[in-house]
């Protein structure tokens, strides 16, 4: 007989969870099936990496919850980054971005287009229906996304992100957070 004991094996379980929520994400529905989503993974020493620039975040804009959030990305064990492009749909008429149509958006490219951010929205709410079905712990966090394109993780061109860190211990870091 053979024993292993769960700690043996726990990173390795929500790693692999990760990657299945990356995928998860990857096959949720897209506006007119045009995908402008990037999946990425983050471990190891990188997460120091991004704790770090989230603090010094916190340091330049004075937003105290980066500072906190840094500390539960130290928590974890992974992360999973989802980011899209801002690009439009080629319609035209919709004005949700606050322009009658796509033409006249393109002419502000960092405007974001209202059916990639909902596309976000769709696939980091399927990337986390994974973790839970799972019981892995995680929360959505703006924060790390943003330490995530500052950090330049993701390919040019990407505006918007998200990161949803993971952990599998007897007690979610991620709740019961001192409010800032």
């Amino acid at each position: 007989m053979t024993l292993r004991n769960e700690k043996e094996f726990n990173k390795d379980v929500v790693l692999e969870v990760a990657q299945l929520m990356a995928v998860s994400a990857r096959t949720a529905p897209k506006a007119r099936g045009n995908d402008n989503l990037e999946i990425i993974l983050a471990d190891g020493e990188t997460l120091e990496l991004i704790a770090k620039e989230m603090e010094s975040i916190a340091d330049e804009t004075g937003m105290a919850f980066f500072r906190r959030d840094a500390g539960n990305i130290r928590n974890a064990h992974v992360i999973v980054f989802l980011g899209t492009y801002i690009k439009t749909q080629g319609l035209k008429h919709c004005g949700m971005c606050g322009f009658d149509n796509c033409a006249a958006k393109e002419k502000y490219p960092n405007t974001p287009c209202i059916y990639n951010t909902h596309d976000l929205g769709i696939a980091v709410g399927s990337a986390c229906s994974v973790a839970a079905a799972h019981h892995i712990d995680n929360r959505v966090m703006f924060s790390a996304g943003q330490a995530a394109l500052k950090l330049n993780l993701f390919p040019k061109g990407i505006k918007v992100a998200f990161g949803i860190p993971l952990s599998a211990t007897s007690k979610s870091p991620f709740f019961d957070r001192p409010a800032v």
